[in-house]
């Protein structure tokens, strides 16, 4: 499909000469005791939080509830299942890539894709650990980089004044996002990656990991990390001018540097076409956005910026600004000029 297409909503006339009132009152009271039509949600672990918190929310608004599902098995499992129609919206921590663009083209699936925060990759350790406070990208690749496998297994061995100690790795599986952006922003290539390491999709398992680990080293989005901060200690990144820690002051400031990135849901414009619930969440979804993105440890847009995100939804601006490439240096602020062109 092309990258971006805009596409208005199908809104069905309903001809004929005239309806009686009996008749008309009588479909409204069918349409209003029928069931509503589910949604179904897959995808990014690390997005699963807002937008369940989310779902939640919606369905103690309405009336008549609207069964929703949120599920994850990874941005990439989650494209798998959009992708084949399976799924409603799927969740990602990274924008749609080349091959999935593919796939979904296809199926036949045509998609909005919607920003609804910022993340802050996070790189942490244990609090036994004393020695580390900061890891520059360089050394983030020697340590995750495939040449490293089964070679850089000692502290010493990325910085010669740490312990020669035993380092233990814990990380996003390869479905994952998380995993997709962090080895492109570290090691230079997506999914390039040692693989001697503690893998899941699961983010909940990687922070357990580190936790009862001492010598363990992991990573995965900042509201985990933010949710077990006094088990948990964040390393500084340095890109090159001095560590700086995740947080939303450095993520809004463009100071965290390369692993600040926008998290996105991704929903089919077949689904919003068929079903009103569907167009109806998506509009609460933009509406609560600012508010429990900050609740789950997400950065999030401005309120103008979810409505221009809105209106693109409204206005069936399908398709992907990013080409199916990450950006590392990409702003909120840029992000948004980004979707005013789109």
């Amino acid at each position: 499909m092309k990258t971006t297409e805009k596409i208005k909503f199908q809104i069905p006339r309903i001809l004929g000469l005239a309806i009686s009132a009996a008749t008309l009152l009588n479909s409204c009271a069918q349409v209003q005791s029928e069931t509503s039509q589910p949604i179904k949600i897959d995808g990014s672990s690390t997005v699963y939080p807002i937008t369940d918190a989310i779902a939640k929310d919606f369905q103690k608004t309405k009336s008549t509830k609207t069964p929703i599902t949120v599920e994850f098995s990874g941005t990439g499992g989650g494209f798998k299942k959009f992708c084949a129609g399976e799924t409603d919206i799927s969740n990602a921590s990274r924008p749609i890539r080349p091959e999935e663009m593919e796939a979904c083209n296809k199926a036949g699936i045509r998609y909005y894709e919607l920003p609804i925060a910022f993340d802050a990759l996070t790189v942490v350790i244990n609090p036994k650990n004393t020695w580390a406070k900061d890891i520059t990208v360089a050394e983030l690749k020697k340590l995750w980089e495939p040449a490293a496998q089964g070679k850089i297994t000692k502290w010493n061995q990325i910085r010669p004044d740490w312990p020669n100690q035993p380092i233990t790795l814990y990380g996003a599986g390869k479905d994952s996002g998380t995993f997709d952006y962090f080895t492109e922003a570290t090691v230079g290539e997506a999914k390039s990656s040692r693989t001697d390491y503690t893998a899941s999709e699961d983010d909940t398992v990687l922070v357990r990991g580190v936790i009862n680990d001492p010598n363990a080293l992991g990573y995965f989005g900042l509201s985990y990390y933010e949710a077990n901060q006094t088990q948990l200690k964040a390393l500084g990144i340095d890109s090159g001018k001095g560590p700086v820690l995740p947080s939303r002051e450095t993520v809004e400031n463009a100071q965290y540097q390369p692993l600040a990135r926008p998290l996105f849901i991704y929903v089919s414009y077949a689904a919003a076409q068929s079903k009103p619930e569907l167009r109806d969440f998506v509009q609460f979804y933009m509406e609560k956005a600012p508010t429990l993105s900050k609740s789950v440890g997400f950065i999030p847009l401005t309120k103008d910026g979810y409505q221009l995100i809105y209106k693109n939804f409204y206005n069936g601006k399908v398709g992907t600004f990013f080409k199916g490439e990450a950006r590392f240096d990409l702003t909120i602020g840029e992000l948004l000029r980004k979707e005013a062109e789109f």
